[in-house]
């Protein structure tokens, strides 16, 4: 299997940000980076997550803080429908109802 990865220079350039930003995100430990031929990357799953995170930062004047709750609560909201729609799934299978 392989991994897809963003070089965060690159990132960073089309993006205008500095990458003390990325290292910030990292230390907060929202984003984790890696080494690929020594080159400072990210997970390209992880790319759309990271361009939210720009958006509130840039467009919002989000602190990083307040990006980190948010993002806590954006996971727990995700969390919680993953939940329902596994539980709707079993009621459906106990009531006998297909997921037509």
């Amino acid at each position: 299997m392989t991994q897809d990865f963003i070089i965060v220079d690159e990132f960073c350039a089309s993006h205008h940000l500095e990458i003390s930003f990325i290292h910030s995100l990292k230390d907060h430990g929202m984003i984790e980076t890696i080494f690929v031929d020594q080159a400072l990357c990210i997970q390209a799953e992880e790319l759309p997550r990271l361009e939210q995170i720009v958006r509130l930062h840039r467009d919002l004047d989000i602190n990083l803080e307040g990006i980190e709750v948010i993002n806590d609560l954006l996971q727990r909201i995700e969390e919680m429908q993953n939940e329902i729609t596994r539980l709707k799934k079993r009621l459906n299978l106990f009531e006998g109802v297909s997921d037509d």
